[in-house]
Parts: structure tokens; sequence; C-alpha cells
């Protein structure tokens, strides 16, 4: 597997494609079967592994071909790249948490650790501070997410806000959830949380991005027809996580809007981005951005 990050002006046209995503075990489940070419008739893929902060900088720079990135970042990047409608993570349950060492600790002028400030989670997190802390945070830092908690605990910063498998194991920290974030956007929109999007180059052409949709889509149907098949390739990349948290993990982060965004996946995306935009957090996107080819 590649870690190369150049970019990707012009690229041989019978080359695999130039694909990053993390190493998270949601994102490893979902393209095991098409990075080891088990998926018939599918691009082949030449895989980077990255935090999630460092694909949103590869999309805003036009690196790669196909990226796993934050809904947040879609208003910088979907002039160059378009949204597939399939291969990310969106559901309800599963958003991301404002932990402390202290419970109910106030936040006002308090330093918080955030994995990215392009990450779908700080907007979630500054729509929350929106609504419920008036006289906002004090400084914000970002840190990629594994080491945020340690933070949090070693009182290098007094809250952290994390993702993905924290949910699971924070307490293991002695830390205190403080808010949830997609519960917070879950009971004021009704809609599922919104957090990575797969994103293609609209310069690959139509044919190829629909392509590209049906071969995310078949590979992760592979995996959960063959649940085994996937186990190694997540295993090694998952930073030595559990495996029954690995398995947590991608029961809640991959679901049935993984394989289709559906209308209630493209609402809470519009939601998310319209939202933040009246807010001023990120640029208006154009009504038909979302489309797919």
């Amino acid at each position: 597997m590649s870690t190369d990050v150049s970019t990707a002006a012009d690229r041989d046209p019978g080359a695999a494609l130039r694909i990053a995503y993390s190493p998270c075990p949601n994102d490893t489940f979902v393209f095991d079967a098409w990075a080891h070419g088990r998926v018939p008739g599918a691009p082949a893929l030449d895989v980077t592994f990255a935090d999630i902060d460092v694909t949103n900088g590869m999309a805003e720079r036009g690196e790669l071909d196909v990226l796993k990135v934050s809904y947040a970042v879609l208003p910088w990047v979907l002039g160059e790249y378009a949204l597939l409608p399939c291969g990310g993570a969106l559901g309800r349950g599963c958003g991301p948490l404002v932990l402390a060492r202290e419970p109910g600790l106030d936040l006002a002028g308090r330093t918080v650790a955030v994995p990215s400030e392009r990450s779908t989670a700080y907007l979630l997190f500054r729509l929350w501070a929106a609504d419920v802390l008036p006289d906002g945070v004090g400084k914000v830092v970002v840190l990629p997410f594994h080491e945020i908690m340690p933070a949090v605990r070693d009182g290098r910063v007094d809250a952290g806000l994390v993702i993905h498998e924290a949910r699971f194991t924070y307490r293991d920290y002695g830390l205190h959830c403080l808010a949830d974030m997609g519960e917070h956007w879950e009971t004021t929109t009704g809609l599922p949380i919104p957090l990575g999007a797969i994103i293609a180059r609209r310069s690959l052409g139509p044919e190829t991005l629909r392509a590209l949709a049906e071969s995310a889509r078949t590979s992760v149907r592979m995996a959960w027809d063959d649940p085994e098949a996937s186990r190694p390739y997540v295993r090694a990349h998952a930073q030595e996580l559990d495996p029954a948290v690995a398995d947590q993990h991608i029961g809640l982060y991959v679901n049935e809007f993984t394989a289709d965004l559906g209308e209630d996946g493209y609402a809470a995306v519009r939601g998310l981005l319209t939202r933040a935009a009246a807010e001023g957090l990120v640029p208006a996107v154009a009504p038909d951005a979302l489309a797919f080819p």
C-alpha cells in the first residue's frame, strides 16, 4: 500500500486510482474487499492511510482521486470533487462527545482539543456551542484524534472533542461526558448525523464516478456478507484496538447509510451545510452541488 501524497495532475488513465481513508475499523471494513481486488470489475486502488485532518487537507489541495473526508469540508472542495452516494459514515447515536476530567465542567474560557477545525465533529460542536455556550470556549487546539483523551486525562487541555471508538473507551481514561453533539443534532433536526463522506474527482467523468459508487456499495455488502474476511485488514490497522471495541465501532458507523445515503442521508448533509452557512461557519453550497452524476 502506498503512502504517497503527490498531486493528482496528469494521472495515467490506466493506473490505479489513488485513494485515502483512515485506518479506523469502519473504513478498513468498508474498503477491504475493494482494496484487495475481490470486487468484480472494480477499479484498482492505490491506498494511503491518513487521519481525517490530513485527508481534509488533501482534498482542499486537490490531491488524490478518491478521499474519505469530513462532511464539513465539502463547501471548500465540491468544485473539484463529487460526493459519492455511499461508502461514508452517517448514523444515529454515533455523534462526537465532549469529554473532561470533571463532570459538569463549565467550558467558558477553557481549552478544548478537537480532531480538525474542518471536521464535521468540530462543526457539530460549533453549532452546539452556538445554542448552549453563549460565552464560547477560551481556546481550541487541533490534535490527532487518538491523542485527545490522553491530553485531557493528563491535564494538557481542559476538555476534548472525541470521535470514533472513543465513545466506548473514554471511561477507561477516567473521563466524563459533558455533552453529546449527535444527541443535540438529532434532537434539534430529527435527522441522522453526517460524519464522513467519500468524494471523487469530477474530472474522472460520470462513468468512472458511477463505477466507483457501485464498487464501494458492493465492497460494503461483501463485508456484511462475510465479516470474517475483513478481520485481518481491520486488525492490522486498528492501532491495537481491542477486537470487541473494533466490532462495536463497525456496528455503529457502518449501516444502511453506508450502502446508500438515501433521502434522509442527503437531507442530513444539506441540513448540516445549510445550518453551518447560516451561522457563518462555512461558505454556502449551491443547490445542485451534492447531486451525483
